[in-house]
């Protein structure tokens, strides 16, 4: 129970966010916060960092993040590692956040753009940043276990 009120409250959060950056930033404007820190209104018609943009309808990309988001949700069910299960737990958030987004305008709001000097990252959400997180927590949990054995 207490892993559903954090995913709900992470998604809120994201949508939150996306809904003030929809009414007060106009598409396509970036508003100047730090040297290497922009908010943006993106509307990203594809995958992570735009991938496959215009190349399939969106409701793909919603049915393709819906069966990936249950095989993840059956993942957390069967998880016997704490760490592991919060890790996939940030990622249904992340995950839940951009499909609900998706499904409602059909792209999804991304606003968060980190530069420097000539590099420039895309523009993502809260919920990307939920699901890299999710992944490091995992990808540090099996790290951890990896160098554990091996000192055995």
């Amino acid at each position: 129970m207490y892993k559903f009120l954090i995913i709900l409250a992470l998604f809120l959060i994201d949508i939150f966010t996306k809904k003030l950056i929809f009414n007060f930033i106009d598409l396509n404007n970036f508003i100047y916060i730090l040297p290497f820190l922009d908010l943006a209104h993106i509307h990203n018609f594809g995958i992570s960092f735009g991938l496959f943009s215009g190349q399939f309808p969106y409701w793909f990309f919603v049915i393709c993040g819906i069966i990936v988001t249950l095989i993840i949700f059956y993942m957390m069910l069967n998880s016997t590692n704490a760490i592991e299960k919060w890790g996939l737990a940030v990622i249904i958030a992340g995950a839940i956040s951009n499909i609900v987004d998706r499904m409602l305008n059909g792209y999804v709001i991304d606003f968060i753009y980190i530069h420097y000097r000539d590099f420039y990252w895309p523009a993502f959400n809260f919920a990307d940043i939920y699901i890299t997180l999710g992944i490091l927590l995992i990808m540090s949990q099996f790290l951890k276990e990896l160098f554990v054995k091996k000192e055995k």
